[in-house]
């Protein structure tokens, strides 16, 4: 008994070393992480700047060394930011190393009006007089759209440059809701508030056709006027060489001015090679973008800058309370506006909104924060991808908004969804639920049996409620009629191009051309940049994905883009509440 008691005390003794020297082992594998994301990059003379952009890119990159960790191959996956892009692709103008940015990029999973700000960023560069070579097997839409802009678009003699026109998709749950016994009740205001029609329609209703049609043609002929210009290509020649599917090869994309060589890659390098004066024997000095973004740029003042701009950025779902980094959370975000408003030394705000929109009550309390921050200094609002339904209520009060042809925005309606279970749980899994109240509408917005009459008319009050509200603080904001705003409201999505036309924006122009502004407005020559929220420390937000993401990030890592699809699931139980949010998750090809 007493050699077991011994030998049971010396296994505890044991495994417990082992999970401290394992622990140790782990902390010191994330800090060599974190010490090889923060060590100087070196630039060589007559360096090639190389853009490959086939990752997630997001407003604003992460400190958290694994935010985008692949578990299953344990390995990092670069997550960019688009800031940090902007910034290498400016400093990259300045920097005498560079000699010249090589594109080399086949798909871009990044929204219309990301790719638009980084293609902008790509023609300034080219005022420096530096070149630009794009090089690519295939080009898809979007990659094709950002490699315009070089000076030669380079492509594999076996390869294939996509042009078919663009397309949304949009996928449909009610029959298989059907199936599992599931009934969303729904409540809005607008014709055209659609978000709602993925869970009781099979098909698109005409009036979500219709706005479809609409600010996708926009985006399509800002592309197609921006390769018109660059290539020299005639409007209808490219929606010509769409519509008869010319470009069916390589030879092809040559021939009709698409593209300008077909070559190999041991060619693309010897070109290149020549372009940067390097010796046919050598290596082309080369950095990646990823690399390039840790080099710090020139600084055009010197000493101590004391006045700021405060760049909030606001991406991912409105919801309340506290949240996380990737959504904006009304305290969280609220406490960042705040802090800017009262920071004297902060002179100005740029919010940069990257969202669909959510929680309509969430959406207010950020509006009230902004409001109050526009009375005390200027306000100027920078449109990403999406800036729609909250997305657009919280830019409402802003002195000035800025937004790319490309970015979808509008949406100006709310709506209520709530699931009933009854059938599914009853018939499907042989489940009831009963219940016991105090008074007869206790259980009002139950989940296990369907509205009454009653509810859902007080349900609908609450919606006309919210949404007189939205469309008063837009109206307020925009210097329109309440009437005007109901007009172009509905729900309704618009384009960049479309939101300019009926003044729910004031310019065209990205994140950098927001700052400017700012300054401008601000009467500052000299400042530097503040960006909020405050990012969580590395090692905290570490501990948090480990005992709260991991799971998470390895199943977005298997299933890749289809995570989406459980995503928009999940949405039928969480969305609870009146949501002012975007119709469905729009994705253009």
């Amino acid at each position: 008994m007493k050699d077991f008691f011994k030998y049971m005390f010396a296994t505890i003794v044991g495994i417990i070393i082992t999970s401290i020297l394992l622990l140790m082992l782990f902390f010191g594998i994330i800090g060599a992480m974190v010490a090889k994301t923060d060590q100087t990059v070196v630039v060589k003379s007559n360096s090639l700047l190389i853009i490959n952009l086939n990752q997630e890119i997001i407003d604003r990159g992460s400190k958290n060394p694994i935010g985008s960790f692949d578990f299953m191959n344990f390995k990092p996956v670069p997550q960019l930011g688009l800031n940090d892009i902007l910034k290498a692709i400016d400093n990259a103008a300045q920097d005498e190393n560079i000699r010249g940015i090589f594109i080399e990029t086949e798909s871009i999973p990044a929204g219309a009006a990301t790719l638009e700000e980084i293609r902008m960023a790509l023609v300034k560069f080219k005022e420096s007089g530096k070149f630009i070579i794009s090089y690519s097997d295939v080009y898809g839409q979007k990659s094709y759209y950002l490699s315009s802009v070089s000076d030669k678009i380079l492509l594999n003699p076996e390869g294939a440059i996509e042009w078919v026109g663009m397309r949304g998709e949009i996928m449909f749950f009610k029959d298989a809701l059907q199936k599992l016994g599931v009934e969303v009740q729904i409540i809005r205001h607008g014709k055209f508030k659609s978000a709602i029609e993925p869970f009781i329609l099979d098909k698109m209703s005409p009036e979500n056709r219709e706005q479809t049609l609409t600010y996708m043609g926009s985006i399509w002929n800002h592309w197609v006027n921006g390769i018109s210009k660059a290539r020299n290509i005639s409007v209808d020649e490219l929606n010509k060489l769409a519509d008869n599917l010319t470009i069916s090869n390589a030879k092809s994309a040559v021939k009709f001015g698409l593209a300008d060589s077909l070559v190999y890659k041991d060619q693309v390098i010897d070109m290149l090679k020549e372009l940067t004066d390097t010796k046919p024997e050598k290596d082309i000095n080369s950095v990646s973008l990823a690399q390039y973004t840790k080099v710090k740029p020139t600084s055009k003042h010197k000493g101590f800058i004391k006045d700021k701009i405060a760049v909030v950025y606001a991406s991912g779902s409105i919801i309340t309370g506290d949240g996380e980094e990737g959504s904006i959370a009304s305290e969280r975000f609220g406490r960042a506006i705040r802090k800017a408003r009262r920071d004297s030394t902060v002179k100005a705000i740029v919010l940069r909104i990257n969202s669909g929109g959510g929680s309509a009550l969430a959406s207010e309390v950020i509006w009230r924060e902004v409001k109050l921050a526009k009375g005390v200094k200027p306000v100027i609002v920078s449109m990403g991808d999406v800036a729609a339904s909250g997305g657009y209520f919280i830019a409402a009060p802003a002195d000035y908004i800025l937004a790319s042809p490309t970015t979808i925005t509008g949406s100006i309606g709310v709506f209520g969804m709530i699931p009933n279970f009854k059938e599914g749980m009853n018939k499907k899994l042989g489940i009831t639920v009963d219940v016991v109240k105090t008074n007869r509408n206790a259980d009002f917005g139950s989940v296990f049996r369907p509205l009454t009459a009653e509810e859902r008319a007080v349900y609908q009050l609450g919606v006309e409620d919210i949404y007189s509200t939205f469309i008063g603080h837009v109206a307020e904001g925009r210097n329109l009629t309440v009437e005007q705003v109901d007009e172009i409201g509905q729900g309704r999505v618009w384009s960049g191009v479309n939101a300019m036309d009926i003044k729910l924006i004031d310019e065209f122009g990205g994140l950098q051309r927001a700052i400017e502004i700012a300054a401008e407005r601000a009467g500052l020559e000299n400042y530097r940049i503040s960006e909020l929220p405050e990012q969580e420390d590395p090692f905290e937000a570490i501990i948090k994905q480990l005992t709260g993401g991991a799971k998470a990030n390895i199943l977005k890592n298997e299933l890749g883009e289809n995570y989406k699809y459980i995503e928009r699931v999940k949405s039928i139980v969480t969305n609870r509440g009146i949501m002012a949010r975007i119709p469905y998750d729009i994705e253009l090809y």
